[in-house]
């Protein structure tokens, strides 16, 4: 049995004699502040000088409370471990876990075997339709099963960016029961299980905390969400930090990513909070915490964190691949080739020089001394996808299948690590949209329509018929972005082949050599095609011939003549590409992969 640990200061926490600790932050809260349970009489509270209210309460697990703010509202606790109903609604009281662990051994995998799956639950039929997968992902040679956000949104359908609630699975996807039985059961299969977890703003439907808490946020500092989140504040600091370790501790989580943390406004406290979480879990374990940030800080890679969402990579892969060169891919249009290279050898292609799309704002640090499972790699992600207007996968916007083979060829057995976007792996063509179920109509109207003007300026973008971008709150855009193919068509099966072969590659060859592997050059080869070698930590070396464009790419003599003969080949894209790198020349549409055994 599971009992909250000490370390927790914020919700409704079980003790040892049976009562239950309620504690709320609420320092700016009115002076007729009260828990309200349902059958009893208001518990009148009074905010310590720390502004912590607090009081401890006979009542069972299965409670439902609430706290009255003045005489008439009456909102859910924001550290709700489980609600009754929407966002709305009374939160429950929560008792120690009693979920029958099966695999309470289970202790993580090394991060160099990582091969991410991101998954949104609702698509895959929730929690229980996840667990249905999890076999077919793990013979697929997935690793590690990264789901997007889960905390309590409003309605039944959203992203998960929209979380109001932190520490509250969605019921919209399954009881905590059941999102134990997904991550025990993944275990057992030998996946790990991580959670996309979003520290830098709530949604706009739900979030109370201003009307007792308000310095929670900053009224200096604002975010595309609203009023930046105040971690100068050391209640807000622990808030988050009980956050992660909930989710890590309670339900077993073998990591977080973190979403946009650029957004949060003092980037020192990400230091802080891996400090926290990994003092707090026993060092055997192997627990994986990832970064989404836009500012390239690479000095947080030194400091308990293990990879970053490289979206430079994916920005000059994706031109590459569709000759895309508007909004923020118009940094990358330019001489692809050798970013491309730069990303391979060093992960990041803005290492802290202007950036024109920013109009010449600088970003970035310098990323060559990290190693290259430092940089997480993938082709498609829920926001490169997502936030199109229509949708469209890689499957109907690059310019032929063999192209995309090439980069599906290049990410996976790439020493970085590569993240696969739910359907990817049966080339799926469903769009990806973004959805919300908003139940407050003024909402709803804003947010369709602030969709609708994101995108007027691109004509691109109208449909073929003139209509407007799908509206986020209606079911059927919802509907539309199912991901998986109903039918197992020929197509999904050759798909799911090249995907099932490589990774199977990557598995038994290139991860198990990963720990201490480091760049030896990358090179641009002509505008479409690189060729990029690393020293394997067991002193192999590792050859990479990437031709995205559509002609023959002759290379240098010594290129096209040492490796080849000193290497033997270990995958290629296309039939013939490994012959022609003998004639001096890199296929079009092909990536060819070598392998030199350590002398």
């Amino acid at each position: 049995m599971t009992v909250l640990p000490e370390p927790y200061t914020h919700g409704a926490l079980p003790l040892p004699d049976g009562r239950t600790r309620f504690r709320l932050w609420a320092p700016s809260a009115p002076a007729d502040l009260a828990l309200v349970m349902d059958g009893r009489v208001p518990i009148a509270l009074q905010p310590d000088a720390d502004g912590y209210a607090q009081v401890d309460v006979n009542c069972p697990p299965g409670t439902r409370y609430r706290y009255r703010i003045g005489q008439d509202l009456l909102v859910p606790d924001p550290a709700s471990r489980l609600q009754d109903g929407d966002v709305h609604g009374a939160s429950v009281v929560v008792g120690p876990d009693t979920y029958p662990w099966r695999h309470a051994s289970w202790m993580g995998r090394p991060w160099r075997e990582a091969v991410i799956y991101e998954a949104h639950p609702g698509l895959a039929g929730g929690f229980a339709g996840l667990t249905e997968r999890l076999p077919e992902l793990a013979k697929l040679g997935v690793t590690v099963l990264e789901l997007m956000p889960i905390a309590d949104f409003p309605g039944p359908r959203n992203w998960g960016y929209d979380g109001v609630l932190p520490y509250a699975p969605d019921s919209a996807y399954g009881t905590p029961d059941e999102l134990k039985r997904l991550i025990d059961t993944a275990h057992g299969l030998g996946l790990c299980v991580m959670l996309d977890v979003v520290y830098n703003h709530f949604g706009p439907d739900g979030n109370y905390l201003s009307q007792y808490a308000a310095p929670f946020f900053r009224d200096d500092v604002s975010t595309p969400w609203g009023a930046a989140i105040d971690f100068r504040q050391p209640a807000v600091r622990r808030y988050f930090e009980e956050n992660a370790l909930y989710w890590l501790t309670e339900y077993r989580f073998d990591g977080l990513r973190l979403d946009a943390v650029h957004a949060i406004s003092d980037p020192d406290w990400l230091v802080e909070l891996a400090r926290f979480v990994r003092g707090q879990v026993p060092a055997q374990r192997h627990l994986h915490l990832v970064l989404e940030n836009d500012d390239n800080r690479a000095s947080l890679l030194t400091e308990g964190y293990d990879a970053q969402w490289n979206d430079d990579a994916h920005h000059v892969l994706h031109h590459l691949l569709t000759g895309e060169s508007r909004g923020y891919y118009a940094d990358y249009a330019e001489q692809p080739a050798q970013a491309l290279a730069r990303c391979l050898a060093e992960g990041w292609l803005y290492q802290g020089q202007p950036s024109p799309y920013r109009q010449g704002a600088t970003r970035g640090e310098p990323s060559d001394h990290l190693p290259p499972t430092a940089f997480v790699l993938f082709l498609q992600n829920h926001d490169q996808t997502g936030n199109r207007a229509w949708g469209e996968r890689l499957t109907e916007l690059a310019e032929n299948a063999e192209r995309l083979r090439a980069a599906v060829t290049l990410q996976l057995l790439a020493p970085q690590i590569p993240l696969i976007f739910m359907g990817e792996e049966s080339g799926s063509r469903a769009p990806f949209l973004y959805f919300t179920s908003h139940t407050d109509p003024a909402l709803a109207k804003a947010v369709r329509e602030g969709r609708q003007r994101e995108f007027a300026a691109f004509p691109e973008f109208a449909g073929a018929n003139g209509e407007p971008v799908p509206d986020p709150n209606a079911e059927t855009t919802w509907e539309q972005s199912a991901p998986w193919p109903q039918a197992d068509s020929a197509e999904a099966q050759s798909w799911r082949g090249l995907y099932s072969a490589l990774l199977d590659l990557r598995l038994r060859v290139v991860a198990p050599r990963l720990e201490g592997a480091r760049n030896v050059y990358a090179r641009a080869v002509g505008d479409h095609s690189v060729h990029a070698r690393w020293r394997l930590g067991d002193g192999s070396l590792l050859t990479a011939y990437v031709n995205l464009g559509p002609m023959h790419v002759a290379l240098p003599r010594k290129q096209a003549t040492t490796p080849p003969l000193a290497s033997s080949l270990l995958f290629e894209s296309r039939a013939g590409a490994f012959d022609a790198l003998s004639q001096g020349s890199v296929c079009p549409e092909s990536t060819v992969w070598l392998l030199e055994d350590a002398a």
